[in-house]
Protein backbone atom coordinates (compact mmCIF):
# COMPACT_ATOMS: atom_id res chain seq x y z
CA UNK A 1 0.00 0.00 0.00
CA UNK A 2 2.63 2.46 0.62
CA UNK A 3 3.79 2.11 -2.66
CA UNK A 4 0.49 2.47 -4.21
CA UNK A 5 0.05 5.40 -2.45
CA UNK A 6 3.41 6.82 -3.09
CA UNK A 7 2.51 6.21 -7.05
CA UNK A 8 -0.54 8.08 -6.85
CA UNK A 9 1.09 10.68 -5.26
CA UNK A 10 3.78 11.10 -8.05
CA UNK A 11 1.32 10.55 -10.67
CA UNK A 12 -1.04 13.00 -9.67
CA UNK A 13 1.68 16.03 -8.89
CA UNK A 14 2.64 14.99 -12.48
CA UNK A 15 -0.47 15.36 -13.75
CA UNK A 16 -0.81 18.76 -12.41
CA UNK A 17 2.87 19.94 -13.61
CA UNK A 18 1.67 18.80 -17.12
CA UNK A 19 -1.36 20.72 -16.90
CA UNK A 20 0.45 23.83 -15.25
CA UNK A 21 3.18 24.32 -18.25
CA UNK A 22 0.69 23.81 -20.63
CA UNK A 23 -1.52 27.06 -19.37
CA UNK A 24 2.15 28.51 -18.98
CA UNK A 25 3.24 28.04 -22.09
CA UNK A 26 0.17 29.29 -23.43
CA UNK A 27 1.32 33.02 -22.04
CA UNK A 28 -0.52 32.70 -18.32
CA UNK A 29 1.96 34.72 -16.65
CA UNK A 30 -0.04 37.32 -14.98
CA UNK A 31 0.05 35.80 -11.07
CA UNK A 32 4.07 35.93 -11.67
CA UNK A 33 3.71 39.72 -11.93
CA UNK A 34 5.67 41.39 -9.46
CA UNK A 35 5.37 38.52 -7.44
CA UNK A 36 7.59 38.99 -4.42
CA UNK A 37 6.33 43.15 -3.98
CA UNK A 38 5.52 44.09 -0.25
CA UNK A 39 7.50 40.98 0.66
CA UNK A 40 8.30 40.36 4.16
CA UNK A 41 11.89 40.07 4.82
CA UNK A 42 11.83 40.35 8.60
CA UNK A 43 14.42 37.47 10.02
CA UNK A 44 11.96 36.14 11.98
CA UNK A 45 9.05 35.45 9.72
CA UNK A 46 11.24 34.12 7.61
CA UNK A 47 12.48 31.41 10.04
CA UNK A 48 8.36 30.54 10.80
CA UNK A 49 7.45 30.54 7.03
CA UNK A 50 10.60 28.57 6.48
CA UNK A 51 9.06 25.94 9.80
CA UNK A 52 5.57 25.18 7.22
CA UNK A 53 7.58 24.88 4.14
CA UNK A 54 10.36 22.61 5.45
CA UNK A 55 7.76 20.72 7.59
CA UNK A 56 6.35 19.50 3.66
CA UNK A 57 9.79 17.95 3.45
CA UNK A 58 10.27 16.60 6.57
CA UNK A 59 9.47 13.15 4.97
CA UNK A 60 14.07 13.78 4.40
CA UNK A 61 14.66 11.86 7.53
CA UNK A 62 11.97 9.16 7.95
CA UNK A 63 14.07 6.53 6.12
CA UNK A 64 16.57 7.15 9.10
CA UNK A 65 14.19 5.56 11.40
CA UNK A 66 14.16 2.47 9.76
CA UNK A 67 18.01 1.91 9.06
CA UNK A 68 17.66 -1.36 10.79
CA UNK A 69 14.55 -2.75 8.36
CA UNK A 70 17.18 -1.86 5.17
CA UNK A 71 18.96 -4.21 3.68
CA UNK A 72 22.87 -3.24 2.68
CA UNK A 73 22.00 0.17 3.97
CA UNK A 74 25.51 1.14 3.64
CA UNK A 75 25.09 0.99 0.11
CA UNK A 76 20.90 2.35 -0.37
CA UNK A 77 20.72 4.72 2.35
CA UNK A 78 22.96 7.39 1.59
CA UNK A 79 21.97 6.44 -2.30
CA UNK A 80 17.68 6.82 -1.43
CA UNK A 81 18.32 9.94 -0.25
CA UNK A 82 20.30 11.30 -2.87
CA UNK A 83 18.04 10.65 -5.18
CA UNK A 84 14.56 11.28 -3.71
CA UNK A 85 15.85 14.77 -2.18
CA UNK A 86 16.11 16.29 -5.14
CA UNK A 87 13.79 14.47 -7.16
CA UNK A 88 11.18 15.60 -4.60
CA UNK A 89 12.36 19.06 -4.41
CA UNK A 90 12.04 19.45 -8.46
CA UNK A 91 8.50 17.88 -8.23
CA UNK A 92 7.78 20.37 -5.74
CA UNK A 93 8.84 23.44 -7.10
CA UNK A 94 7.45 22.57 -10.01
CA UNK A 95 3.71 21.77 -8.45
CA UNK A 96 3.78 25.36 -7.04
CA UNK A 97 5.00 27.07 -10.20
CA UNK A 98 1.55 25.18 -11.83
CA UNK A 99 0.11 25.80 -9.07
CA UNK A 100 0.22 30.15 -9.29
CA UNK A 101 0.07 29.96 -13.23
CA UNK A 102 -3.53 29.11 -12.71
CA UNK A 103 -4.65 30.39 -9.33
CA UNK A 104 -3.82 33.92 -7.56
CA UNK A 105 -2.53 34.03 -4.18
CA UNK A 106 -5.41 34.88 -2.50
CA UNK A 107 -7.11 31.61 -3.99
CA UNK A 108 -4.19 29.91 -2.53
CA UNK A 109 -4.23 31.11 0.67
CA UNK A 110 -8.32 30.55 0.84
CA UNK A 111 -8.06 27.06 -0.60
CA UNK A 112 -8.56 24.55 2.01
CA UNK A 113 -6.89 21.93 -0.54
CA UNK A 114 -5.08 23.48 -3.16
CA UNK A 115 -4.72 20.78 -5.40
CA UNK A 116 -8.15 20.26 -5.95
CA UNK A 117 -9.13 23.81 -6.13
CA UNK A 118 -6.28 23.16 -9.20
CA UNK A 119 -8.05 20.25 -10.57
CA UNK A 120 -11.76 22.29 -10.00
CA UNK A 121 -10.03 25.17 -12.40
CA UNK A 122 -8.62 22.99 -15.16
CA UNK A 123 -8.66 19.43 -15.30
CA UNK A 124 -12.93 19.41 -16.46
CA UNK A 125 -14.47 15.94 -16.25
CA UNK A 126 -11.06 14.54 -14.55
CA UNK A 127 -10.79 16.24 -12.24
CA UNK A 128 -12.08 13.42 -9.50
CA UNK A 129 -8.85 12.00 -10.16
CA UNK A 130 -7.04 14.47 -7.99
CA UNK A 131 -9.26 14.08 -4.44
CA UNK A 132 -8.40 10.32 -4.61
CA UNK A 133 -4.83 10.74 -4.92
CA UNK A 134 -4.67 13.64 -2.38
CA UNK A 135 -6.22 10.95 -0.04
CA UNK A 136 -4.20 8.00 -1.35
CA UNK A 137 -0.76 10.51 -0.44
CA UNK A 138 -2.36 11.62 3.03
CA UNK A 139 -2.85 7.16 3.86
CA UNK A 140 0.53 7.13 2.48
CA UNK A 141 2.08 9.90 4.89
CA UNK A 142 0.51 8.31 7.69
CA UNK A 143 1.71 4.89 7.37
CA UNK A 144 5.13 6.37 7.16
CA UNK A 145 4.81 8.18 9.47
CA UNK A 146 3.64 5.68 12.33
CA UNK A 147 5.98 3.53 10.95
CA UNK A 148 8.86 5.66 11.48
CA UNK A 149 8.22 7.04 14.92
CA UNK A 150 6.82 4.08 16.35
CA UNK A 151 10.61 2.67 16.03
CA UNK A 152 11.79 5.98 17.18
CA UNK A 153 9.95 5.38 20.19
CA UNK A 154 10.92 1.39 20.42
CA UNK A 155 14.42 1.72 19.93
CA UNK A 156 14.57 4.52 22.44
CA UNK A 157 13.07 2.10 24.70
CA UNK A 158 15.35 -0.71 24.02
CA UNK A 159 18.53 1.43 24.53
CA UNK A 160 16.72 2.50 27.88
CA UNK A 161 15.48 5.80 27.42
CA UNK A 162 12.23 5.20 27.55
CA UNK A 163 9.74 3.08 29.63
CA UNK A 164 10.36 -0.51 28.67
CA UNK A 165 6.42 -1.38 28.00
CA UNK A 166 7.35 0.59 24.40
CA UNK A 167 10.13 -2.00 23.27
CA UNK A 168 7.45 -4.93 23.38
CA UNK A 169 6.86 -6.72 19.86
CA UNK A 170 4.26 -8.70 18.86
CA UNK A 171 5.81 -12.82 19.46
CA UNK A 172 4.65 -13.62 16.13
CA UNK A 173 5.02 -10.79 13.89
CA UNK A 174 7.60 -8.70 15.54
CA UNK A 175 5.61 -5.22 14.93
CA UNK A 176 6.04 -3.62 17.83
CA UNK A 177 2.34 -2.72 18.61
CA UNK A 178 2.58 -0.54 21.79
CA UNK A 179 4.98 2.09 20.35
CA UNK A 180 2.48 1.91 17.79
CA UNK A 181 -0.60 2.49 20.09
CA UNK A 182 1.43 5.27 22.62
CA UNK A 183 2.24 7.52 18.62
CA UNK A 184 -1.51 7.44 17.87
CA UNK A 185 -1.90 8.72 21.30
CA UNK A 186 -0.06 10.98 21.14
CA UNK A 187 -1.21 12.35 17.92
CA UNK A 188 -4.40 12.46 19.27
CA UNK A 189 -3.32 14.91 21.97
CA UNK A 190 -1.79 17.06 19.04
CA UNK A 191 -5.30 17.41 17.48
CA UNK A 192 -6.40 19.08 20.46
CA UNK A 193 -4.27 22.36 18.93
CA UNK A 194 -6.65 23.85 16.74
CA UNK A 195 -4.10 25.64 14.64
CA UNK A 196 -1.99 23.40 12.28
CA UNK A 197 0.28 26.38 12.19
CA UNK A 198 0.98 26.90 15.77
CA UNK A 199 1.26 23.49 15.69
CA UNK A 200 3.92 23.53 13.78
CA UNK A 201 5.95 25.99 14.97
CA UNK A 202 5.37 24.06 18.22
CA UNK A 203 6.98 20.85 16.67
CA UNK A 204 9.30 22.61 14.21
CA UNK A 205 10.86 24.13 17.46
CA UNK A 206 11.85 21.43 19.03
CA UNK A 207 12.36 19.63 15.80
CA UNK A 208 15.10 21.05 14.77
CA UNK A 209 16.59 21.79 17.94
CA UNK A 210 17.36 18.34 18.35
CA UNK A 211 18.27 17.61 14.33
CA UNK A 212 20.83 20.63 15.30
CA UNK A 213 22.08 18.64 18.29
CA UNK A 214 22.38 15.43 16.94
CA UNK A 215 24.17 16.50 14.20
CA UNK A 216 26.89 18.71 16.74
CA UNK A 217 27.48 15.25 18.19
CA UNK A 218 28.52 13.75 14.93
CA UNK A 219 31.18 16.46 14.36
CA UNK A 220 32.19 15.87 17.89
CA UNK A 221 32.69 12.58 17.66
CA UNK A 222 34.31 13.30 14.15
CA UNK A 223 36.79 15.06 15.97
CA UNK A 224 36.84 12.89 19.18
CA UNK A 225 37.23 9.50 17.75
CA UNK A 226 38.32 10.20 14.54
CA UNK A 227 39.26 6.18 13.81
CA UNK A 228 35.60 5.23 14.66
CA UNK A 229 34.19 2.73 11.82
CA UNK A 230 31.84 4.59 9.89
CA UNK A 231 29.75 2.98 7.45
CA UNK A 232 28.97 6.43 5.92
CA UNK A 233 31.12 9.17 5.74
CA UNK A 234 30.42 12.85 4.68
CA UNK A 235 32.67 16.02 4.14
CA UNK A 236 32.51 17.70 7.40
CA UNK A 237 31.29 21.05 5.00
CA UNK A 238 27.61 19.42 5.35
CA UNK A 239 26.96 18.71 8.85
CA UNK A 240 28.99 22.45 9.68
CA UNK A 241 26.59 23.87 7.26
CA UNK A 242 23.55 22.49 8.44
CA UNK A 243 24.06 23.10 11.72
CA UNK A 244 24.41 27.24 11.26
CA UNK A 245 20.78 26.71 9.56
CA UNK A 246 19.70 25.00 12.61
CA UNK A 247 20.77 27.62 14.73
CA UNK A 248 18.74 29.93 12.20
CA UNK A 249 15.53 28.31 12.38
CA UNK A 250 16.00 27.93 16.39
CA UNK A 251 17.46 31.13 17.92
CA UNK A 252 15.48 33.77 15.69
CA UNK A 253 12.11 32.20 16.41
CA UNK A 254 13.41 33.36 20.09
CA UNK A 255 12.88 36.89 18.92
CA UNK A 256 10.19 36.74 16.37
CA UNK A 257 7.78 34.54 18.03
CA UNK A 258 8.80 34.04 21.85
CA UNK A 259 5.40 33.06 23.27
CA UNK A 260 4.97 30.02 20.76
CA UNK A 261 8.66 28.87 21.24
CA UNK A 262 8.49 28.96 24.85
CA UNK A 263 5.35 26.54 24.12
CA UNK A 264 7.49 24.31 22.55
CA UNK A 265 10.42 24.87 25.13
CA UNK A 266 8.04 23.42 28.18
CA UNK A 267 6.31 20.68 25.54
CA UNK A 268 10.31 19.45 25.49
CA UNK A 269 11.14 19.73 29.12
CA UNK A 270 8.17 18.32 29.98
CA UNK A 271 9.61 14.92 29.74
CA UNK A 272 12.29 15.72 32.34
CA UNK A 273 10.25 14.55 35.24
CA UNK A 274 9.18 11.80 33.26
CA UNK A 275 12.41 10.42 32.66
CA UNK A 276 13.67 10.79 35.89
CA UNK A 277 11.19 8.98 38.03
CA UNK A 278 10.67 6.59 34.75
CA UNK A 279 14.12 5.64 33.77
CA UNK A 280 16.81 7.40 35.95
CA UNK A 281 15.92 6.36 39.50
CA UNK A 282 16.28 2.67 40.34
CA UNK A 283 13.45 0.54 40.44
CA UNK A 284 13.86 0.57 44.42
CA UNK A 285 13.98 4.31 44.79
CA UNK A 286 11.31 4.82 42.40
CA UNK A 287 7.72 5.73 44.30
CA UNK A 288 6.12 2.60 44.99
CA UNK A 289 2.59 3.50 43.26
CA UNK A 290 4.76 4.31 40.30
CA UNK A 291 5.98 1.13 40.46
CA UNK A 292 2.57 -0.31 40.83
CA UNK A 293 2.08 1.25 37.88
CA UNK A 294 4.47 0.72 35.29
CA UNK A 295 4.21 -2.65 36.32
CA UNK A 296 0.45 -3.46 36.15
CA UNK A 297 0.59 -1.27 32.69
CA UNK A 298 3.66 -3.22 31.37
CA UNK A 299 1.95 -6.57 32.30
CA UNK A 300 -1.47 -5.87 31.04
CA UNK A 301 -0.37 -4.95 27.91
CA UNK A 302 1.78 -8.06 27.29
CA UNK A 303 -1.95 -9.62 27.91
CA UNK A 304 -3.64 -7.47 25.65
CA UNK A 305 -1.09 -7.25 23.01
CA UNK A 306 0.93 -10.79 22.66
CA UNK A 307 4.17 -8.96 22.84
CA UNK A 308 7.49 -9.35 24.76
CA UNK A 309 10.05 -6.92 25.48
CA UNK A 310 12.94 -7.01 23.43
CA UNK A 311 17.09 -5.94 24.43
CA UNK A 312 19.87 -4.83 22.57
CA UNK A 313 20.76 -8.68 22.85
CA UNK A 314 17.75 -9.98 21.58
CA UNK A 315 18.19 -7.33 18.37
CA UNK A 316 21.17 -8.58 17.65
CA UNK A 317 19.64 -12.40 17.12
CA UNK A 318 16.74 -11.30 15.34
Amino acid sequence: MQVASTVAKVLALIVIIIAGMVKLCQGYTTNFENSFEDSNLNAGDVALALYSALYSYSGWDTLNFVTEELKNPERNLPLSIAISIPLVTVIYVLTNVAYYTVLDLNTVLDSEAVAVTFADEILGYARWLIPISVAMSCYGGLNASLIAVSRLYFVGSREGHLPTVLCMIHVNTCTPIPALIFSGGMSLIYLLVEDVFQLINYFSFNYWLFIGLSIVSQIYLRFKFPDMPRPVKLSLFFPITFCLCTVFLVVVPLYSDTINTMVGIAIALSGVPAYYLCIYLPPDRQPRCLQKLLGFLTLNVQKLCLCCAVDSEDRKEM
